[in-house]
């Protein structure tokens, strides 16, 4: 062992696996970065003076006796208003060409905020989507998953809701985008004109896998100084979290511990508390909002991912495509927002509660119409018209290319109502349907 300027160097490694080698070191502090062979390293494990680095870029080529130097520091993220409209790597360097951002720099994957800190979420978080803002509102400090399949356009309506939602800041972290997803991202939002209050985080599939596993703390970490710094209100985007659920599992399988459920690691519940719970709401006005895309599987809901993340957030959005108007729906059947009667009728018009209930409970009668008709059965009149209201209300409400704000959907519900059910059918209190029934 030698030092050179204040860094220890170590030349003697005793075990290397496919991402991480082993040696004996002191003052060595968790998380904290080095370089094997010059390539970056992190530490993951220390076992009394065993110190176990994960090699982000991968150990093929590196000798037994590689230099390794220990860097003091944990990853660290310079933040900054300079950040806003930029593109980064997992590492914070940016990609989009521009200059080095100057700022303070902040160590990333800190604690999450103390309870105390915390306040009851009140304030509503509009996406302009339907299927969200009208079925399941969104509130600020909620941190919610969106369960897609991996075919659906979710990375699209990931961007819709970055242009449309009403925040100060959106952050985006992308895990495992394609080249394709990232131009995406990019062009969209430079064409809409609204990179000057997005920042992304990118890692695309040419990048190691083991970079994601940065992605949300860096993301983060810009959402935090923005949201108790600044007094913002964040919204924090990440896609896809199986992706990040992947590449964990690749980590702990090449550090040979034994896996759990679904080949993922026995962590995998707390690895994703530690992202999720990072959702705030200050009672200064700043806040944290996480929506995640989680892509499953074969549509499986109970794969270990999509199973913790449900304990963990508080609802989902589930995406699916609709057969009758040939367009993905934000489902209402299985989507629900635990925290949205903190704000519908408060934030939003009074009628909201009562219609949003109405336009379900008959969507479920076309539900009930459609399995009529496909075991053979005779249908009412009644059903004849349940059936053409879910094509209607499908195609103007619970499609995601619809942008409307929370009255015009209101308004889109009561014309719907209207158009094919008596009021009595509807079944909404009669001071409301006095004042917003459309004759």
């Amino acid at each position: 062992m030698e030092t050179k300027a204040f860094q220890k160097i170590y030349t003697k490694i005793t075990r290397i696996t496919k991402a991480t080698c082993s040696l004996r070191a002191t003052g060595v502090g968790n998380e904290e970065l080095a370089t094997v062979d010059g390539k970056l390293a992190q530490v993951v494990k220390i076992q009394g003076d065993e110190v176990t680095l994960q090699v982000f870029s991968g150990t093929e080529g590196i000798p037994t006796n590689a230099e390794v130097v220990f860097l003091k520091k944990s990853p660290t993220l310079k933040v900054g208003e300079q950040l806003a409209g930029r593109f980064f790597n997992s590492f914070g360097e940016p990609i989009d060409g521009g200059p080095v951002v100057e700022g303070e720099e902040r160590e990333i994957g800190g604690p999450s905020v103390n309870p105390v800190r915390r306040k009851q979420p009140s304030e509503l978080i509009a996406t302009g989507i339907a299927g969200i803002d009208l079925n399941n509102t969104l509130v600020s400090g909620q941190k919610i998953p969106f369960f897609a399949d991996p075919d659906q356009p979710f990375n699209q309506v990931m961007a819709t809701v970055a242009l449309r939602a009403q925040t100060d800041k959106i952050i985006l972290g992308g895990m495992g985008l394609t080249n394709d997803d990232y131009l995406y991202f990019k062009n969209t939002f430079s064409n809409a004109g609204a990179l000057n209050r997005i920042i992304s985080f990118v890692n695309t599939t040419e990048d190691p896998p083991v970079e994601r596993l940065l992605i949300p703390d860096m993301v983060l970490t810009a959402a935090e100084y923005f949201a108790v710094d600044k007094n913002e209100r964040v919204l924090v985007l990440l896609t896809d979290m199986t992706s990040y659920a992947d590449a964990l599992s690749i980590v702990s399988n090449r550090m040979d511990q034994i896996p759990s459920k679904d080949s993922m690691p026995g962590s995998l519940y707390s690895d994703l508390a530690k992202i999720y719970e990072k959702a705030v709401q200050f009672p200064e006005g700043g806040s944290i909002t996480i929506i995640a895309v989680t892509t499953l599987s074969g549509g499986d809901i109970t794969h270990s991912i999509p199973d913790n993340t449900g304990y963990i957030t508080e609802g989902q959005l589930f995406l699916r495509r609709d057969s009758d108007i040939g367009k993905v729906i934000v489902d209402p059947f299985r989507s629900l927002s635990r925290l949205k009667q903190l704000v519908i009728g408060k934030k939003t018009r009074e009628d909201h509660p009562q219609v949003m209930n109405a336009a379900v409970r008959l969507y479920a009668d076309a539900a009930n119409a459609k399995t009529k008709l496909e075991n053979g059965f005779d249908l009412t009149d009644y059903d004849e018209r349940a059936l053409a209201y879910a094509k209607d209300y499908a195609e103007h409400l619970m499609a995601i290319d619809v942008n409307l704000n929370t009255d015009q959907m209101l308004d889109v519900a009561w014309d719907l109502f209207g158009k094919h059910f008596t009021s009595t059918e509807v079944n909404i209190r009669q001071d409301l349907v006095d004042k917003y029934w459309r004759k």
